[in-house]
This record gives C-alpha cells, sequence and structure tokens, in this order.
C-alpha cells in the first residue's frame, strides 16, 4: 500500500519562509492574532488525520467503489469512509475555516488550503465529500438571503449537512445557457424544480444527515441563453419548523457513474421532480452567483492534483531508492550490490525531479492564491482587495488547467519510475494517475480554462490583470536582478515576461481580425502564463534558499535540495515555453483549413 508523509517542512517554508504569511494575515482585521504556532499545530494535527485516518481507505476505498440501490435510490459509500467522516466532524475539521458566526473556527482561506492539499494526498475521493460543502458555504455566504444564511450555513458549515452543485444536463455540458431545467413558481414563495443533472459529485451519500443542492434552472418567462438562468437552493429533506431535516424532497439520485478514477466518490445522476427549492439572489442571475462557487471548485481542483503530485513523488522515490537494476553508466555506485539503485540512472531523476518541481511550484501558486482570496475578501483598504481580487481572478484558471496538467504528468512520470509494477494495484500508482486524469476534465476543462484566461482575464480588459501580475514579477526582478547568484533564476523570468507580453498583444490584434485566433491559441498561451507563474515562483525560492544557506543555517541539506529542484525547473520544464509560443503564433489556419481532413 503507498505510504504519505504530510510534507510539513516543504508547506512551512513556502507560508512563512517564501510568503511571509503571517505579516500578511496580521493586515486583515479578523486574524490579526494570528501567529506561526497556531497554524503549524493547525497542520500537523490534519497530517495526523490524513495519514493515519484517511489514507488506509484510499486503495480499499478505490477497490471497492460506491453502492448504488435501485430501489431506494440510496447511495453507500465504501466500508469506513462513514467512520473517517464521523472522526472528521468531531474534530470539528469541517469547521477550520467557516464563519464564527455560524460556528466556525474563523481561520484563514491559506490555512484550509494546506490542509486540503494533505486530504487529497491522502484520499482525493473522500475529500471530495467535504470539498463542495465549502462552496456552498461560501456561495449562500455572498448570496443567500438571511433565512437562508441561518438555516443553512451552521448545519453546513459543521458537517452536520453536505452541500453539491447541480449544474450540467445529459444534453449540455459546460453550455448552461442550453439548460432545460425548470423552476415553476409557488403562491408560499418556494418554487418546483424538474428536471435532470448529470456528473454531480457526492450528489447523494450515506456521510451526512441532509445533502443541499445548489441547482440551476430556469423561471417560466426566462430569457434565452445564460441571461435566463436562475440559482436554487434545493434540499435533500426540507428543513422543518426547528430548521432540521424533514420531509423527504423531490431530489433523488438516478444512477451513479462508473468512472476510470475517483471510485469512491459518487458522481451521480440526478433527477428533479417537482423538489421544493427556494430562490438564491436574484431571478435570472444565477450564473453569476454561482460562479462564487465554481470558482471554488476549480481551485480546489487544482489542490487536488497538487496533492495527488506529493504522493505520488514520494511514493515514486522510495520505489527508486529501493529497486536495484543494471549500473551506472559512470561505474558502480553500490558495488556492494548485485545492481544499483534505480535512482544513480538520469532518466529516472528527471522523472522524480519533474514531479517534485510540479509539486514545490504548485505549493507555492496554491498557497499564494489563498493568501490573495484572503486579503481580497478581508483587507481593509479598498485597493488592496481590488488588486488580489484582479490577481485571483487572473490565476484561478491556471490553478485549475497547469496544475491538472502537471499533476497528470507527474503522476504518470511516477508510475513509469516503478517499471511494470506501475500498473499493478497493489503499488498504488496505478490509482493517482486515473485520479489526476479525471482532474483535467471537470469543473471545465482545461481548454475552457484557457480560453478563460486568455478571452476573458486578459484580452477582455486590455490586459489589466496580467500587467498588476506584470508588475509584481518586474519589482521582483529589479530588487534580485542586480544579484550575481540570482542571475540564473532572474534572467529567464524576465525573458519570459516580455515574451509573454509581446505574445498577448501579438495574440490581442490577431483576435480582433478572427476570434477563432483565441481558440488556436489559448491552450499554448496557458502554458506560456503558467510557466511565467512558475518561474517567478522558483525564483523566489531559490532567493529565499541562498539567503538561508548565506546565513549559515543548519538545514544545508534542505536548501540545496531548493536550488537543486530550482534548477531543474529552468533548465528542463521551462523550455517548454518556446515550443508553446510558436504554437500559439502558428494561428488558426492549420486547425480550421482542414475540410478535406473531417470530410
Amino acid at each position: 500500500m503507498p505510504r504519505y508523509t504530510p510534507p510539513l517542512r516543504d508547506m512551512r517554508f513556502v507560508m512563512h519562509e517564501v510568503l511571509d504569511v503571517v505579516p500578511a494575515l496580521r493586515e486583515l482585521p479578523p486574524h490579526a492574532d494570528i501567529d506561526a504556532e497556531l497554524i503549524d499545530q493547525v497542520c500537523e494535527e490534519a497530517g495526523k488525520f490524513c495519514a493515519e485516518v484517511l489514507l488506509p481507505l484510499n486503495a480499499s476505498g478505490d477497490a471497492e467503489g460506491c453502492h448504488y440501490d435501485v430501489e431506494t435510490h440510496a447511495v453507500t459509500t465504501p466500508a469506513g469512509f462513514r467512520q473517517a467522516w464521523e472522526q472528521y466532524v468531531e474534530a470539528g475539521w469541517p469547521l477550520l475555516t467557516a464563519a464564527p458566526e455560524f460556528g466556525g473556527q474563523g481561520l484563514p482561506h491559506l490555512v484550509g488550503s494546506a490542509v486540503y492539499e494533505m486530504q487529497n494526498a491522502a484520499n482525493q475521493a473522500w475529500t471530495m465529500y467535504p470539498g463542495l460543502t465549502h462552496g456552498v458555504v461560501e456561495l449562500l455566504s455572498a448570496h443567500g438571503s438571511e433565512q437562508h444564511k441561518a438555516l443553512y450555513l451552521p448545519k453546513l458549515a459543521s458537517g452536520q449537512w453536505t452541500g453539491t452543485m447541480c449544474l450540467t444536463e445529459p444534453h449540455c455540458g459546460t453550455d448552461l445557457g442550453l439548460i432545460r431545467t425548470k423552476a415553476v413558481p409557488q403562491a408560499d414563495g418556494s418554487y418546483l424544480v424538474s428536471g435532470q443533472k448529470i456528473f454531480i459529485s457526492s450528489g447523494e451519500h450515506d456521510l451526512s444527515e441532509n445533502i443541499v443542492h445548489m441547482v440551476l434552472a430556469k423561471l417560466p418567462d426566462a430569457p434565452e441563453g445564460s441571461k435566463g438562468i436562475s440559482l436554487f437552493v434545493v434540499p435533500k429533506f426540507v428543513p422543518d419548523a426547528s430548521g432540521e431535516a424533514g420531509a423527504r424532497n423531490g431530489i433523488f439520485c438516478s444512477g451513479i457513474e462508473h468512472k476510470m478514477g475517483i471510485h469512491a466518490n459518487s458522481t451521480c445522476q440526478m433527477t428533479l421532480d417537482g423538489a421544493r427549492g427556494w430562490l438564491v439572489g436574484e431571478p435570472n442571475k444565477g450564473l453569476a452567483a454561482m460562479f462564487v462557487m465554481m470558482n471554488g471548485a476549480r481551485l480546489g481542483v487544482g489542490s487536488q492534483s497538487l496533492g495527488l503530485t506529493e504522493v505520488a513523488w514520494q511514493n515514486a522515490l522510495d520505489y527508486a531508492r529501493e529497486r536495484q537494476q543494471m549500473r551506472a553508466l559512470s561505474g558502480p555506485k553500490a558495488p556492494q550490490q548485485p545492481a544499483d539503485p534505480i535512482l544513480v540512472h538520469p532518466d529516472v531523476r528527471r522523472m522524480l525531479l519533474t514531479a517534485r518541481a510540479w509539486a514545490e511550484g504548485g505549493r507555492f501558486l496554491v498557497y499564494w492564491v489563498s493568501l490573495l482570496l484572503d486579503q481580497a475578501h478581508l483587507h481593509p483598504d479598498a485597493q488592496q482587495r481590488t488588486d488580489a481580487d484582479d490577481l485571483v481572478a487572473l490565476l484561478t484558471p491556471i490553478v485549475k488547467a497547469f496544475l491538472t496538467d502537471n499533476g497528470f504528468a507527474a503522476a504518470n512520470e511516477c508510475l513509469q519510475v516503478f517499471g511494470g509494477h506501475g500498473f499493478i494495484r497493489e503499488w498504488g500508482m496505478e490509482q493517482y494517475v486515473r485520479d489526476a486524469r479525471i482532474n483535467m476534465i471537470y469543473e471545465g476543462t482545461n481548454t475552457i480554462q484557457a480560453l478563460d484566461l486568455l478571452g476573458r482575464k486578459v484580452l477582455m480588459d486590455n490586459g489589466a490583470k496580467l500587467k498588476k501580475f506584470g508588475a509584481v514579477v518586474r519589482e521582483f526582478v529589479d530588487v534580485h536582478g542586480v544579484s550575481e547568484s540570482m542571475q540564473e533564476f532572474v534572467n529567464p523570468l524576465a525573458d519570459l515576461g516580455d515574451k509573454v507580453q509581446k505574445l498577448t498583444m501579438e495574440l490581442g490584434m490577431k483576435a480582433m481580425a478572427n476570434r477563432d485566433e483565441v481558440g488556436a491559441a489559448a491552450v499554448p498561451y496557458l502554458r506560456v502564463v503558467g510557466h511565467l507563474v512558475f518561474a517567478y515562483a522558483f525564483a523566489r525560492m531559490a532567493q529565499v534558499a541562498q539567503d538561508a544557506l548565506a546565513g549559515g543555517t543548519s538545514e544545508r541539506a534542505f536548501y540545496e535540495a531548493k536550488l537543486q529542484t530550482a534548477r531543474f525547473y529552468f533548465g528542463r520544464l521551462y523550455p517548454e515555453t518556446a515550443a508553446a509560443i510558436r504554437i500559439a503564433r502558428s494561428g488558426v489556419k492549420n486547425l480550421l483549413d482542414t475540410e478535406a481532413v473531417f470530410a
């Protein structure tokens, strides 16, 4: 069975040494008293729960999967899942980042993200059950009525109830303007909602007392397309007069999907047959409200792949240290053994370092965006809130797409380290590959994320958000570009920043003549911008490591490893940008002027 050791030292490095989160968080009134000791203690205790409770259920849950009862429409989770849920709730983990007025502990998003990384590394399928619940809390906090908040948030925050989002329908995926689910108003202010939803993660299960569904539907007189979408809260059990789960509502699971991965999470087909629902926000403004939850889910999926990357790396490294095969080309490295450990071979190190670099860069990005989220919500200065919110908007599609692309690549590389054993279930690597592949598709495919980045987040505002990130990069380059020891990191960062600026202007001009140019360039463009973010991340981490080594640290091996990983990134992964830029510039003609191929 795979093992997992929470990477607490690496997590502290990013939070406290690179991002220096405590002073930043103390600028936010609700977190004025936070300290590093509290953050580290929470992460340490969460890590124990993940390694000791969740990890042992990962392989068994994958093998067993969920059970669907056709007669009752009930879904039973794999053995041990409910007991783990009870431990999770009893320990108060669902309350970690929830607002104190609803019984929560009110800790920063940043701390929640660190815990979420470890949960996903230990057991992504289990972690998805509480994952969307946090999104429902955020959505109702932002757009729910006072009655909604009082009725639902305390129970959702505690884990007594869980939540989902119901968007996709059998005939349409991303194009939500085509949905057919209808909501008919009733005299008591409720609505009767009818329709079909598919691919609903955690849509039905046996973990919580109630499941609160956030459902997109259309009113009878709604305009066509996305401008006619409204949002409704539709509970599995309608709350009674005392606020407890009451009568069974007309929403039920009509089947579960049998997927290539995350078998232990129920992906449900949901039928709404006159289910009672209540409008959230304004009529026909539901899609804008749902984006609170959708964007949170996209950040969450990036964290899922970060967790998978870390656990795959740990297990592949263990195997490479122990597995003996052949001799190093430069001569035996373990002459007392019949063969050398495969860790000595350059290409094995390439595979392992690829996973390591994707994990380290991904951790920086997830934690940074989480800190920015805290600042966007809570900073007392309005301009600071706006700037942080703009950076979150720009970076969200990169977190989702770049990290899931990289996570799948890392899991594949780590499976390859195992050779033939990589395909055998007992080692666990093939599960990580299957789970990681799904992350690239759901919560908006990575192509959709690329279109969002280039079309909406960059070109739609004439590059204003991208310029804000560019200013962050330039500030770092200006400060550290004068250091001789930083040239190997700062120079490629500055060079790529210039290239991204030129590429963006070129694509913007092309798009003015032909909008299809955006679709042709979006995916390689996201890879380029993703690398710009990672180049910034590795330059920052290298600078901190250099300062620590110059200061005579007692952890020389730790900081030297950070520098070595950064050098690997710039030497072996960063060069992808040259090809991606060339592909982005190749234009739309080689894609659409191809009618003979598809005749």
